[in-house]
């Protein structure tokens, strides 16, 4: 190893060298930048695989490279190839020089069915320095050295590597170049958090972390974004940085955990690097917002912690332990999502934020602002930053109503405490009226100028998926709340679910985020129902995929400000992890500013690969559907039917991003994913959606059954013989489901992940209130209604080999539930295999876990649908090739010898 890195070393000093005599490039560099870093990886016999090479654009020919170019195709063959990699939006920050070298193993034989590459990166400095003939011809001979050098055993990589050194270790520089998209590459990838722009719209922070399959653990950093170019550069190192907000234009906070008492500090920094801490607390602390009330002196802040009765701050990691383990409840919820519960609550601390002698800040006057009122917000368990909002004149907050059950009803109420209120002793709560409307209240957000709120509610007070009503209060002293394109039958004229909301930097128009065929759009519309009532929302154009977060690029109104009146978008893709474009409302058009993977190219992904189809569901509507193919593809071969059902059931399939249910990780298997949304689906109008009511085995089954024929007759490059439908949550009750109807019998196998075995089990739920809107009423006063669509009434058909996989931390369907499933799947002799996560709830989300998961459901659809097979006879095709290579060179050397010692 030694003479290993002594050879390495005199290599890299060597080509430094050369660069600098041959350079007036690099002369002119302060010094020389030290980021080298090595991209190792392969592909084996099982498919699982490393990042390995294939990014830029090929060489001038002198070494020819299949698929290097910018259709972001698989590198295929041997061959070694230099590639120039320009600036790789945000997975690398400098232009690159790299040389890709096949590895020699054996008598100077080249791998054939492991592929094996290295990828040797250099930064832009080195690239300019190798420019000049002598140092490009010095460079290569040494190429060629290096592919002998390089003679080593594989590593168990399977990866991003991270650079070691301390100037450049940080994610961004890991660079992700997929020779194939497996579960490896998409969990390892770094992962990107909405970006924030500062005031001015020049820059922006955002958080990017990734998960090391070498290390075994996750690291994170806050990065800031110049958004003129796309670059970035690291302001924040730390595996627990996050939430970065921008206090002004060159300053920001962030929270970071710190030490190993559960302890968390709200930290500020600057652009310039300089950092300090604002406050430490004994305890969690996050979801922070921050907004101007005095010009550069004074700010509110506000962030959610869970207190005790007291309170005080809760901290898990100093929590005394009792000498018992035992709970005693007398009302609901006894536990929810994931954990049980107990007397602490969320609650929103308020405070101001001010500038302290010799720079940074620091918190003031901060207030329980829910102390002794008996709310909770955030709502449990998904609430954030999403359920209440920090105004220059006060603090507004969705919660749940006191006076009502939690697990039986929905109904949450929007609160509203001015800051002379918050100043009293005792804050008197002040309600916002929406009439007629009585379920879920989320997204409020207050206008620029801190006089309006706008936000959301429905109306059921039991339908947790109810449309949502997009209102304004416009008085802060009268809180009673208008309703955009209400009606008089209450359905309301925007067959919609508006979500996220955005004010516009002059308060006159409104944006809003909402689901339509499976994606997520901005659409705007004026900010006063009067105005709006007049034509409705219209779509604002984006990139492919769907919106995730959007925000103003700019706070400026100034008709003379380049930025004013452009949005920054946040989304993703079926391709593409993170995609950040700024977006001209005025005009209708967008540019990307940075892709995390290159719109999918490192990945080896492309837009070519998705699809999507339309067919005739089972009553007098049409049904829509997702296909993801191969980036392979031919048209001319059959691939095996991959079928995706989703869960919710009011939920959808859509073209963006998922590290769970990935139908590009499917696909790469060798698979054609169709997804359906059948339904129940959102995205598709409140008719489809509300279809499910009562319905759970009808129609959606029999629209998966017409997808299933639609594809049969229409789809020639599709083997329906060797098909196989995998599904959760609802989409786990409906392969149950199928598992006893005819449509069962049409697959090879099934996969039925936190699905449910019997629907008279579903009171072993947490949120109660799901249940009886969609059985129509409770389990004792309709048992025909959960017995109808029952999948334990067809459990004399169940026949089909099965998957069962379960978490014990899932409280919303219970363990037990995919027990029963592959106990009775192995008493009548089916083949069937169980997997059971300890430690998760109803996602797979431990990177260790998720990798099982992925691993152990690939290996069962692919030994079914013969799959499995194909690669089984494709590497003993390619060890034959091997032994015939072998002992072809045997005969060739032998000839040789006998020549030159003229035997």
């Amino acid at each position: 190893m030694s003479w290993f890195l002594f050879q390495l070393s005199f290599l890299m000093l060597s080509i430094l060298s050369f660069s600098f005599h041959n350079s007036s490039r690099l002369a002119e560099m302060e010094a020389p930048d030290p980021r080298w870093w090595w991209l190792d990886g392969y592909d084996d016999d099982q498919g699982e695989q490393a990042p390995a090479a294939g990014l830029g654009s090929s060489s001038r020919g002198d070494f020819p490279m299949r698929g290097s170019g910018e259709e972001g195709k698989h590198l295929d063959g041997g061959g070694c190839g230099a590639v120039v990699a320009p600036h790789l939006d945000d997975i690398t920050t400098t232009s690159t020089i790299g040389i890709i070298v096949p590895e020699l193993h054996g008598r100077n034989k080249l791998l054939t069915r492991r592929r094996r590459r290295r990828f040797i990166s250099f930064p832009s400095g080195i690239s300019g320095g190798l420019a000049t003939t002598t140092t490009t011809t010095f460079f290569f001979v040494w190429v060629l050295v290096l592919a002998v050098v390089l003679n080593t055993p594989p590593l168990a990589s399977a990866s991003p590597v991270l650079p070691s050194d301390s100037n450049s270790n940080n994610i961004n520089n890991m660079t992700i170049m997929a020779t194939k998209f497996t579960p490896e590459v998409m969990l390892s990838a770094p992962r990107r958090s909405a970006a924030v722009p500062n005031a001015d719209g020049t820059l922006a922070l955002y958080t990017v972390s990734a998960y090391s399959f070498e290390e075994h653990k996750r690291r994170s950093e806050v990065r800031l974004l110049t958004v003129a170019n796309g670059q970035s550069t690291v302001v924040v190192e730390g595996s627990g940085a996050s939430e970065p907000n921008w206090v002004v234009e060159e300053e920001f906070v962030w929270v970071e955990g710190v030490g190993d008492k559960g302890e968390t500090e709200i930290r500020w920094g600057d652009v310039k690097g300089r950092k300090g801490v604002v406050r430490r607390f004994d305890g969690g602390v996050g979801n922070v917002k921050v907004r101007e009330v005095r010009e550069g002196e004074r700010w509110v802040i506000g962030f959610s912690v869970v207190v005790t009765p007291e309170g005080k701050i809760h901290n898990p990691a100093t929590e005394e332990k009792g000498l018992s383990s035992g709970r005693v409840y007398d009302g609901l919820f006894v536990r929810h999502w994931d954990s049980w519960s107990t007397e602490n609550r969320n609650s929103i601390w308020f405070g101001f934020l001010k500038r302290k002698e010799g720079g940074g800040f620091e918190v003031e006057g901060l207030v329980d602002a829910l102390y002794g009122t008996g709310l909770s917000s955030p709502v449990p368990p998904f609430g954030g930053t999403g359920d209440f909002d920090v105004g220059p004149k006060g603090l507004v907050f969705v919660a749940k109503d006191p006076a009502l059950d939690p697990a039986l009803y929905t109904k949450t109420d929007l609160y509203y405490l001015s800051l002379k209120e918050l100043a009293q002793e005792k804050p008197k709560l002040r309600l916002v009226e929406t009439p007629g409307l009585e379920g879920y209240s989320q997204s409020p957000v207050f206008s620029n100028d801190g006089n309006k709120i706008a936000f959301t509610r429905m109306r059921s007070k039991q339908y947790e998926s109810d449309k949502t009503r997009l209102l304004l209060v416009k008085d802060l002293n009268e809180l009673k709340a208008e309703e955009f394109y209400a009606t008089e039958d209450g359905e309301g004229g925007w067959d919609a679910r508006p979500d996220t909301i955005l004010w516009s930097a002059d308060d006159k128009t409104l944006y809003v985020t909402a689901e339509h065929r499976a994606r997520n759009l901005i659409y705007q519309l004026p900010s006063t129902p009067c105005k709006a009532c007049k034509k409705l929302p219209t779509v604002i154009p984006t990139t492919d995929g769907s919106v995730s977060d959007v925000r103003l690029l700019s706070t400026s109104v100034s008709a003379n400000s380049p930025v004013a009146g452009r949005l920054f978008v946040t989304s993703t893709s079926l391709v593409d992890n993170s995609c950040y474009s700024i977006v001209n409302p005025s005009q209708s058009t967008f540019h990307i500013v940075s892709s995390n993977s290159k719109q999918g190219k490192s990945f080896g992904l492309s837009r070519q690969s998705v699809d999507d189809i339309t067919f005739k569901g089972a009553g007098d509507y049409d049904v829509h559907a997702l296909v993801m193919r191969p980036s392979d593809f031919d048209p001319k071969k059959k691939y095996p039917l991959c079928f995706l059902i989703h869960g919710g059931p009011q939920g959808a399939w859509g073209d963006s991003w998922s590290t769970r249910w990935n139908p590009a990780v499917f696909a790469e298997q060798g698979y054609v994913v169709v997804s359906p949304n059948p339904t129940g689906s959102t995205g598709y109008g409140m008719a489809l959606q509300n279809g499910i009511k009562g319905d759970w085995g009808g129609k959606p089954y029999n629209d998966l059954v017409n997808a299933f024929e639609y594809i049969q007759d229409n789809l020639d490059y599709v083997d329906t013989d060797r098909a196989v439908a995998l599904g959760a949550s609802y989409g786990g009750y409906m392969i149950n489901w199928i598992q006893g109807h005819p449509l069962g019998r049409k697959f090879k196998a099934l996969v039925c992940h936190d699905g449910v075995f019997s629907t008279s089990n579903q009171w072993s739920t947490e949120e109660l209130f799901f249940p009886i809107h969609d059985f129509e009423g409770t389990i004792y006063e309709n048992k025909e209604g959960y017995q109808k669509w029952d999948p334990a009434n067809h459990l004399d058909e169940w026949a089909t080999p099965e998957l069962i996989i379960h978490s014990e931390l899932d409280y919303r369907l219970p363990v037990t539930e995919g027990l029963a499933a592959f106990n009775v799947l192995q008493a009548k002799k089916v083949p069937s295999r169980l997997l059971v996560f300890p430690d998760e709830n109803h996602w797979v989300l431990k990177p260790e876990n998720a990798l099982v998961w992925q691993k152990t459901v690939l290996g069962w659809i692919n030994k079914y649908s013969g799959i499995e097979d194909e690669a089984e006879t494709e590497a003993q095709v390619q060890a034959n090739v091997t032994k015939r290579e072998a002992e072809q060179l045997d005969k060739e050397n032998f000839a040789k010898l006998v020549s030159e010692l003229s035997l």
